[in-house]
Formats: C-alpha cells, sequence, structure tokens
C-alpha cells in the first residue's frame, strides 16, 4: 500500500497543522482513519464465559466487508512504529496488545490488508477454541482475532500446526489484546510468538484524514477551519485525543460546520453534549460508573486521589444499595485485584477520560476528560433528564475537602446547576449552605456569586443574596460575603458594595461568629486589590462610613485596613496628595485600626513599611508626612501608642525621625514641622 503526497494548497492536514501551530506529516491518500467509526474494534464489547462455566461457544466467523475494508485503508494513519509491526506479521501470527478505542483494530486490518489490491479478511470470533480451528486452504488473506477470553490458553503445539497452516494458505493471523502490565513478556515467553504494543496515531492527522476523505468541497473545509477562534481548535482535538474521537469531531464538523453553517462555538457545544448524553446513559445502571463520571465533571484537572476520594463520598451518600459494586471483570475474566472493582483504566475508557502523569512528579498525576466542554454539558444532560439526582448532589458537594481548588470546583458545579435547572435548583442551596461542613458557605457563595448573571438563574440568585444578607443565620450571611469575593462570581460593584453594606449594618448578629468578620474582611481586600483607582476610593469612603456605625463593622474596618495600606504605596501616595477627602478617610481608617488592640500591630507594621519605603523617595514621604499630620490632629489614643513604640524602639527601626516629629507635635499640640 504506498503513499503519495496531497497536492500543495488543498491539504486538509497540513492546514490543520499550520492552525495547530506545529508541522504534520504527508496524509495517505490511499490510507484509512485510525477510529472507532470506520470499524468496529473500538467498540468492541468483550463477552466472557460465565463463571465456572467451561462448555465451548458456537464458534463465528466471516469476511470484513469489502467497502468496509476499503474506507478503513482509505482513510487510515499509519501509527507509530508501523513499519516494525509489518516485519513482525512475517511470522505468521501476531499478536497486538492496545487499549480499546485507539484504533487497535483499524491498525490491525491494514496490517493485514497491505500490499494487497484486493485483498480478503476473516474477522473470527474471539472464543475460537484454537485446538480446533484452521484457515481456508486459500483465498483469504488474514485473519483478525479479537479479545480472545484466555490468550494463554494456546498451545506450543497448536501454535506450531497454525503457523503450518496459515504458511501453505498464504495467510496471516493477527490476536488484538487490550494491554496490561507485564502482558507483553508473558505472551512472549508463553507463545514465542512477536508481540506487537499498538500506539494511537496523533488526533490531529486522522481529523484531517477523515476529514479530507468525507467532504467533496476541501475550499470548504479549510474556510471553516480558518474562521475558527483562537484556542477552538485545541479544544476539539486536545492533545492525546483518542482517534474515535478525532473521528467523531471530523464527523461533527463536516455535518454540522461545513454543510449545516454551525460556528465552532456550536461544534464543540454539539459534540460534548452528545459525549455526555453516552456516557450518562452508560452509568445510569451503574452507580459506581456514575459516581466516577460525576466526580471526573466536577474535580477533572485535580489529583487522581480527590476524584476517587470524592466518588467514593458520593457512593457512600447515595446509600448502601447503591454502594454495593457489582463483580466487574477485567479484559481477561477477572475482577480487578480479587476485590470486585472495576479496573481504573477501564473506568476512564467508559467515561471518555485519561489518567495525565509525569514521571517523579506525583503532582501531575491527574485525572480529566478528553473534551473538557463535556464536564458543562453533563449537567445540562443530567438536570434536562435526572433532576431527582439534585438534592443528593447538593449535599455531596457542600464537602468537597478544604483545598481551594476543590472548593472552587464544586461551587462551580452548583452554578452549573442552577443554570441548567433556570434556578430551580436553587431551593437546595439553603440546605447546602448551612451543612456542617466548613467549606459549605463558600461553595454556596461561589454558586450564588457565578449565577446571579445568568438570564435564567439570575433573579433567583439575586433574591437569595438580599434575602440572607439580613439574616440572623452566620452561614449564609457568610454565603453573600463569599458571593461578593471578586475571584468568585460576577456580582457588580455596586450590588457588592450595597450587600456588604447590609452586613455592616446588621452584624451584631454574628459578633460572635469570626467566619463573618473574616468574609467580609477578606472580600474588601481582595476588591480594593482587584480594582482600579476609582472602586478603590469607593471602598474606602464606604468603609470610611460604615465605621461611624457601633458594633460589630468597626471590627471588621480595622482588620481589613491595615492589609490595604500594604498594597501599592504609590496609589496611596498619589491619593493622599491629590484628594482631600480620601486622605481624611485614611487619616480616620488608620486611627481606628490603632486604636483596636487585635489590629495595632498590623497597623504598626503597615506605617514602619510605608516609614522603610519613604526613605529617599521624596513623593512618598511628603504623603506619609501628610498622613501623620491627619493622626496628630485625630489624637487618638492607638496613634500616640504607635508613636511611643517606635521612639523607644531600636535605632535601626524605620520612621524613627518622623515619629519623632509627630510626638512633638503631639506633645506641644502644635502641628508637626515640615521636614526640608
Amino acid at each position: 500500500m504506498g503513499t503519495s503526497e496531497i497536492p500543495q494548497g488543498r491539504d486538509l492536514d497540513a492546514l490543520v497543522a499550520a492552525l495547530a501551530g506545529r508541522e504534520m506529516v504527508v496524509v495517505a491518500p490511499h490510507g484509512t482513519v485510525n477510529t472507532g467509526l470506520v470499524t468496529g474494534g473500538q467498540r468492541h464489547t468483550v463477552s466472557h464465559p460465565a463463571d465456572g462455566g467451561t462448555a465451548a461457544r458456537p464458534m463465528r466467523q466471516g469476511p470484513v466487508r469489502a467497502k468496509h475494508l476499503e474506507t478503513a485503508r482509505r482513510r487510515f494513519v499509519p501509527p507509530p512504529r508501523f513499519k516494525d509491526a509489518l516485519a513482525a506479521l512475517d511470522s505468521g501470527i501476531t499478536v497486538l496488545l492496545g487499549e480499546p478505542g485507539t484504533g487497535r483494530e483499524t491498525h490491525a486490518l491494514n496490517l493485514l490488508a497491505h500490499g494487497g489490491e484486493e485483498p480478503v479478511l476473516v474477522q473470527v470470533d474471539g472464543a475460537v477454541n484454537f485446538s480446533r480451528w484452521g484457515p481456508r486452504a486459500q483465498g483469504v488473506h488474514g485473519y483478525l482475532v479479537m479479545e480472545p477470553p484466555d490468550p494463554f490458553a494456546l498451545r506450543a503445539w497448536e501454535l506450531s500446526r497454525l503457523e503450518t497452516t496459515l504458511a501453505e494458505a498464504g495467510a496471516r493471523l493477527i490476536i488484538v489484546l487490550t494491554d496490561a502490565p507485564g502482558l507483553a513478556g508473558a505472551l512472549a515467553d508463553h507463545l514465542g510468538m512477536p508481540v506487537v504494543h499498538h500506539h494511537p496515531p496523533d488526533a490531529r492527522k486522522v481529523f484531517s484524514a477523515h476529514l479530507a476523505d468525507a467532504s467533496s468541497n476541501e475550499e470548504a473545509c479549510a474556510g471553516w477551519l480558518r474562521a475558527l477562534e483562537p484556542g477552538q481548535l485545541d479544544e476539539l482535538l486536545p492533545e492525546g485525543l483518542p482517534p474515535r474521537y478525532a473521528a467523531r469531531a471530523a464527523e461533527a464538523v463536516l455535518r454540522l460546520g461545513i454543510e449545516g453553517g454551525a460556528t465552532g462555538a456550536e461544534v464543540l457545544h454539539h459534540v460534548a453534549l452528545a459525549e455526555s448524553a453516552e456516557v450518562i446513559a452508560r452509568a445510569q445502571t451503574d452507580p459506581a460508573l456514575r459516581a466516577d463520571l460525576l466526580a471526573v465533571t466536577v474535580y477533572g484537572g485535580l489529583h487522581r486521589s480527590v476524584v476517587t476520594e470524592r466518588a467514593r463520598d458520593l457512593l457512600h451518600l447515595a446509600g448502601p444499595g447503591e454502594e454495593r459494586e457489582t463483580g466487574i471483570r477485567s479484559a481477561y475474566g477477572h475482577s480487578a485485584a480479587g476485590t470486585g472493582r472495576r479496573p481504573w483504566p477501564e473506568t476512564l475508557r467508559l467515561l471518555g477520560a485519561y489518567r495525565a502523569q509525569c514521571a517523579g512528579d506525583a503532582t501531575t498525576d491527574t485525572v480529566s476528560f478528553f473534551w473538557p466542554a463535556v464536564s458543562e454539558a453533563v449537567w445540562e444532560v443530567l438536570c434536562r433528564d435526572h433532576m431527582d439526582l439534585v438534592p443528593l448532589l447538593h449535599s455531596w458537594l457542600a464537602s468537597p475537602g478544604s483545598e481551594e481548588g476543590q472548593v472552587e470546583r464544586a461551587g462551580r458545579a452548583v452554578a452549573a446547576i442552577a443554570v441548567a435547572t433556570g434556578g430551580r435548583s436553587l431551593e437546595y442551596l439553603r440546605h447546602l449552605a448551612l451543612s456542617p461542613s466548613p467549606p459549605a458557605p463558600q461553595v454556596a457563595g461561589w454558586c450564588l456569586g457565578m449565577a446571579v448573571q445568568d438570564p435564567a438563574a439570575g433573579r433567583a440568585a439575586a433574591d437569595l443574596l438580599e434575602q440572607w444578607s439580613l439574616t440572623t443565620e452566620a452561614p449564609l450571611r457568610e454565603t453573600v460575603a463569599h458571593a461578593c469575593h471578586p475571584d468568585r462570581g460576577q456580582v457588580t460593584e455596586e450590588q457588592v458594595l450595597w450587600l456588604l453594606g447590609r452586613l455592616m449594618t446588621t452584624q451584631d448578629h454574628d459578633t460572635d461568629d469570626p467566619s463573618v468578620v473574616a468574609a467580609v474582611a477578606e472580600t474588601l481586600v481582595r476588591r480594593f486589590e482587584a480594582g482600579d483607582s476609582d472602586a478603590r476610593t469607593t471602598v474606602l469612603h464606604r468603609m470610611r462610613d460604615w465605621t461611624r456605625s457601633e458594633g460589630a463593622s468597626t471590627v471588621v474596618m480595622t482588620r481589613c485596613f491595615p492589609k490595604m495600606v500594604s498594597k501599592d504605596l504609590t496609589w496611596w501616595s498619589d491619593q493622599i496628595l491629590t484628594d482631600a477627602e480620601l486622605a481624611s478617610s485614611t487619616v480616620q481608617l488608620a486611627a481606628h485600626a490603632l486604636n483596636e488592640s487585635a489590629t495595632f500591630a498590623a497597623m504598626r507594621d503597615a506605617l514602619l513599611d510605608w516609614c522603610a519605603e519613604a526613605a529617599g523617595a521624596e513623593h512618598r514621604a511628603q504623603a506619609l508626612s501628610e498622613l501623620l499630620d491627619g493622626l496628630v490632629t485625630a489624637r487618638q489614643p492607638g496613634f500616640l501608642r504607635w508613636l511611643l513604640a517606635v521612639d523607644r524602639g531600636p535605632e535601626a527601626m524605620p520612621g524613627k525621625e518622623s515619629a519623632a516629629r509627630a510626638l512633638a507635635a503631639w506633645r506641644s499640640e502644635s502641628p508637626v514641622p515640615k521636614s526640608d
């Protein structure tokens, strides 16, 4: 089977390579894509004998359809080391090891058909009894056996007989097996036959070859690909995508995009939705697989241990009946490690997911879907067809673990459910937020913060934020503070300050609950850090107003302000020298922070840092002098305490000179003299 170059300018493979920013090999115009759409190998379901049964099943075999084989050859993309596999085939019998769904059968068919104009191939039932089976005397070029239940049942004398009869018939035989640790060496020792490892070809090559063969309008294909937005091709064809997924992507691009006029985003959504529906249907009667699916949906991209632990939690939460796992056999009829649990690689195949590992780096042992968009599409399908699971999911997502990344994933999942249900699922959010799990208010805050801008769920989310900002229940109030955090949602600046103001003015309810104080303080600091100059000024003015009220709001403000002062001293210096109102707010907030024993040390250190930064910097030194002037005029006891602490401190302490001038002014009740 020869190869030739596709003419320059009409090569879709080259276009995909250019869009991806990397080179590709030449496509074989008479090859076939290594995918599950053109051959049954990727969808092969292994059959196993009944436990304890020894009765042989009827042997079945039949010819590979000529049209099917022609398509498989035409779309074939040679996988790595294809020539080595061809050389191994000369022995007559070869074992091909590879993961299901990666094009093993297509690879095997092309090996058997290689070099023939119109080869005749026969597929033999995997349960064949090799002691009784033999090839036809003539007329067949190759035989394919998929997944025999016990490859070690073949004996050396049977192998010798088969090799002889195959040679006499001018045929070859390939046995395709699922790879497993140590299997290649064991087979080589037991049978003495060549064992070849199948490695899937690059997804972009598969995509290009499939698209080029299936489309009659290469110009339209090229135009559609060029119109993709940056990054969309990488989403459609990520690194490591199995061939059958690349073939599905090509089919969707051709049918929906090129022929139907859909955009790249619409095609991505379609393939993700179709994949989600298939996986959810596959897991519908399998509680363990469903738990794994939902764990990957929520925590995909995190460490594998996180995914497996959260899946166990969901299975346990679902109840004893759901937690029992049936004995699921491996490819060779034995349950994994004798525990009855499905082998992890098999679980990943069923979910359309993969495990990423990097040698020597344990942190990279992660689990993700091949198509990341599947994570969002799962909620769309699940909430459409399985609303009965929503309460269970809320209970599960309330306890995501303490790591920030896990909390964020759980919150985003609850928000996705709210969007998918048009806000109906928010009726379960109160129960989630009041869960005894410490991260529960953060999870609920992520949900409300993200859902508030959604056209369907936004009104319900906004109503909850308004109600909970006035409630006496601390977890619900903490949820509101988390929803206002700039990293956790899309609540507008105006809404944030209004909601935080309500929390401030009613915070007497929470004086004994530091979690609410901490959440409000963290949110204010982050909003200040993330905001532009106008937003920062607005925050400071609101904080000044809140400190005028009695109660816990003063504690929050004094906790925030020292951290704010430590950020961007250049900005503070500019504002104090040019904005009299902001300078006045700064003096009041600094005095409050120094007056509180709990925050005196933080404010003291912030002022000392400013003193250190002002040394040799005239602009900052002038702003610092203005600030100290204002504090002297305010005559608050906390500032006097600061002055005395600096005055009595070691000579190397920053700000000694500035503090000495301010202390002298305080004692004389006269303005602070300006430095030269």
